[in-house]
């Protein structure tokens, strides 16, 4: 990972953005994703006890693809209808995918969700990963394909090689060098995972 360029992009960001994302010029993006109020729904909706009832953890998972600005216009019908084209079994395992990589073994939550999705071509990474984001904020990251390929290109990050097929071991190889960019840089960047993602977009971009 190239250090000297992320410093270079923390300095430039806070000649932009004083405050970092707390600043006011920031806030009619933070507003447009509004990620703060989706996750707690996402936490609520999502808590263990909720998994009692497979078909609203179901309509939950469509009910926040279609909320999201994380998520593509594109996407969102092709979600809605696989929820209900979907088999009572394969709702079953979408919920058990669900709940193990929210609550329990996370490698198997992974691994189901991209099996079950797979049956209907869904299985991409904005989709795997967006509810272990909501859920999580400041733990999981959400991983959009062009931002992360450009990431690894921009940066300089050795030994990754994007797919677009969703892997356990990508996720968290990728999410340690996540992790070690925001312990470089200042809290005011990266309280929020998409929030520092898309300042390292924003670093690319200049």
């Amino acid at each position: 990972m190239n250090l000297e360029k992320l410093k270079g992009a923390e300095a430039n960001f806070f000649a932009f953005y004083p405050k970092g994302f707390a600043d006011e010029a920031l806030l009619p993006i933070i507003k447009r994703h509004n990620t703060a109020k989706i996750g707690q729904s996402v936490r609520e909706l999502f808590a263990p006890d909720r998994f009692v009832h497979t078909e609203e953890i179901c309509e939950s998972f469509t009910k926040i693809v279609s909320k999201s600005s994380l998520i593509s216009l594109f996407e969102k019908p092709k979600v809605r209808d696989m929820v209900k084209q979907m088999s009572m079994e394969q709702q079953d395992m979408l919920a058990i995918g669900l709940y193990e990589v929210l609550h329990g073994n996370k490698e198997k939550g992974f691994t189901i969700l991209v099996d079950v999705l797979g049956i209907y071509k869904l299985a991409k990474w904005s989709i795997v990963t967006l509810i272990p984001y909501y859920y999580a904020r400041d733990k999981d990251f959400f991983i959009k394909p062009t931002t992360t390929k450009d990431i690894i290109k921009f940066f300089e990050i050795s030994g990754m090689e994007y797919k677009p097929r969703p892997t356990y071991e990508f996720y968290e190889r990728y999410k340690k060098v996540l992790e070690e960019m925001k312990s470089q840089v200042s809290p005011l960047i990266g309280e929020d995972n998409a929030g520092f993602t898309g300042f390292l977009m924003m670093a690319m971009k200049k």
